[in-house]
């Protein structure tokens, strides 16, 4: 049945039963008739400032609330998933395939109950700085090795993406890895002790907050590091990432490029089948309606004006939240070569 924008008639479930700590839709109490608790990542993540804009705008619906928990990241998301310590959760695409297809992180644990796709909330661009003093002219240094870098912490999706490809150039065991969590490593830049970093932005609009304190505490001594073309060939023969080349953006100081090239992954909200496809209808709604008001709380949301917009980062190979699902045929950008999946939850 078509949904007014009002949701008066709307059938709803007034609880679920809960089977993890956290994390299913209807166990959080409040007064909506469904909650949503987010796994998010660390804190001044890109994910937790779009979960955070998301919670803002659903403060006035009586339909869904969210909270939003801070988690390990992205591809540790899929483990809690699987471990029914959440039902709704930040992932990004690279994950999600690596987790479909049981490749690493996840050969030796794989992902058993995959959650359904919800729609797009961010693009983030990873890119090489060195620090002043590091010697560090371009990637083909990297790989000459015997530095010391940051390829974000373990555990996110975009750390995975980036050991994936810095394994596949030659720059990972050419040099020491620092693993530190990224609430941390502003500290390590700030003392010195590492020479080159991946960071990142969000949807060309300003950098994640870690990046951001990373930015401030390098006391300007931040600069861009070209990309030679081997480390090219390997971004672009890699098919979990889109490769663009941009200028920077977010930094209070001079990184001495007019262009950086970025490695872009595109992160996703998913949802287990025990979230109602109301509480998911209604995310879609709020973001479609006030990402004006979304982006008071957080600058890069995305223009969800164009419902086409959350469709962006789908994978066929995985299906699609009945709630979300249903918001996309009604607005017209539904295609049928993706799959509905069900919801274990009863009207």
């Amino acid at each position: 049945m078509p949904r007014d924008d009002n949701v008066s008639r709307r059938t709803v479930l007034k609880a679920t039963a809960a089977t993890g700590a956290v994390g299913l839709a209807g166990c959080l109490g409040g007064g909506a008739d469904h909650s949503v608790a987010i796994a998010g990542t660390s804190s001044g993540s890109a994910t937790q400032a779009a979960g955070q804009a998301l919670s803002l705008v659903a403060n006035d619906s009586d339909v869904v609330d969210v909270d939003v928990q801070v988690t390990s990241g992205w591809t540790a998301n899929l483990t809690e998933f699987d471990d029914g310590e959440f039902s709704t959760i930040g992932v990004d695409n690279n994950s999600l395939a690596a987790a479909l297809n049981d490749e690493d992180p996840f050969d030796e644990d794989p992902v058993d109950d995959m959650p359904m796709q919800g729609f797009l909330f961010d693009s983030l661009e990873m890119h090489w700085v060195a620090m002043d003093g590091s010697g560090i002219e371009s990637t083909a240094d990297l790989r000459d090795g015997g530095y010391t870098i940051y390829p974000i912490e373990p555990g996110f999706g975009t750390r995975l993406i980036t050991e994936e490809l810095l394994r596949d150039d030659g720059i990972w065991d050419a040099n020491d890895i620092n693993n530190e969590d990224t609430d941390d490593i502003p500290g390590v830049v700030e003392e010195g002790t590492v020479d080159a970093l991946v960071l990142y932005g969000s949807n060309r609009v300003e950098l994640a907050g870690w990046s951001a304190e990373v930015d401030v505490r390098s006391d300007g001594q931040l600069y861009g590091v070209d990309v030679d073309d081997e480390f090219q060939e390997t971004l672009e023969a890699n098919d979990g990432v889109r490769v663009e080349t941009h200028e920077p953006y977010g930094y209070e100081q001079d990184l001495e490029t007019d262009e950086v090239t970025s490695w872009v992954l595109d992160g996703q909200w998913a949802f287990g089948p025990d979230v109602h496809p109301d509480a998911v209808y209604e995310l879609c709604r709020l973001a479609h309606e006030e990402h004006d008001e979304m982006r008071d709380s957080d600058p890069t949301t995305l223009d969800y004006d164009d419902v086409e917009v959350m469709t962006e980062a789908v994978l066929p190979e995985i299906d699609i939240h009945p709630g979300a699902a249903e918001f996309f045929q009604e607005h017209d950008v539904w295609d049928d070569e993706w799959s509905e999946g069900e919801a274990d939850t009863d009207d």
